[in-house]
């Protein structure tokens, strides 16, 4: 393993532009459980609660798992050191951009500051009525459903919702992205939800680099990945930093 980080610190130190990709696995050892699997959220939750059909139709029922998962739960999270390390890389010029599959913003939270939210974010609402968008921060969840003080409407948590597409905006920048990286950093995500899977292979199909980091192997890892670096997120992250003297 000691070989695989040093060959993939190099590497990443002599890029001239290397991006990562991330999934709900770099956020599990914040304790935030990822949606699908056995310990997943969908095992414990109606997924169809962030449907976008049911949520227009059922707005209070939605709203009221949507702020015991995302709000009473996932606010509580704090950045790991994968988090943590990503933004020291940011910083030395490293790494450039972040693209990632979470909502959670602990990315930013770290100090990143060029990430690409796939999926948007859950820091964001936005009304569905008149448009317009708030901090969370700026908002009162208590009152279910949550609706907006400017017209009335019902705010939505700004990230994608079952039955929406991608934001066109993030899906143009992540996919300019992926074309232009010499190295792709894949970080905690298995490959499997679509159309974010397709960007690593995006990149390996524009010669780039695919250095992953996952507890198990991936969609990725037999097809693309040039290094696999096995391990958990923090773990991994940590030891890259070392053999980088970050």
């Amino acid at each position: 393993m000691d070989a695989l980080i040093n060959r993939a610190s190099l590497i990443l130190q002599k890029s001239f532009y290397a991006a990562a990709f991330t999934g709900a696995g770099i956020s599990v050892e914040s304790g935030i459980p990822p949606f699908r699997g056995p310990e997943g959220l969908w095992s414990k939750y109606d997924p169809q609660v962030l449907d976008i059909d049911f949520f227009h139709s059922h707005p209070d029922i939605s709203w009221t798992v949507i702020k015991e998962i995302f709000y009473d739960f996932f606010g509580k999270a704090n950045p790991n050191k994968a988090h943590f390390a990503l933004a020291k890389m940011e910083k030395a010029g490293v790494l450039k951009s972040i693209i990632t599959q979470n909502i959670d913003n602990l990315h930013q939270e770290a100090g990143s500051k060029n990430v690409i939210e796939f999926h948007g974010s859950s820091h964001t609402l936005v009304c569905t009525s008149c448009g317009k968008k708030y901090n969370i921060d700026e908002i009162d969840l208590n009152k279910i459903p949550v609706t907006c003080p400017e017209c009335g409407g019902i705010l939505k948590p700004d990230f994608v919702f079952f039955g929406e597409g991608i934001p066109t905006d993030s899906y143009q920048r992540s996919y300019d992205t992926v074309s232009k990286c010499d190295v792709l950093l894949i970080i905690g995500t298995t490959g499997e939800i679509m159309p974010a899977s397709q960007l690593p292979f995006i990149a390996k199909s524009n010669g780039a680099t695919i250095i992953e980091v996952n507890t198990n192997p991936s969609n990725y890892t037999a097809k693309i990945t040039d290094i696999f670096l096995q391990g958990k997120a923090t773990d991994i992250m940590v030891e890259l930093l070392k053999a980088m003297h970050l």
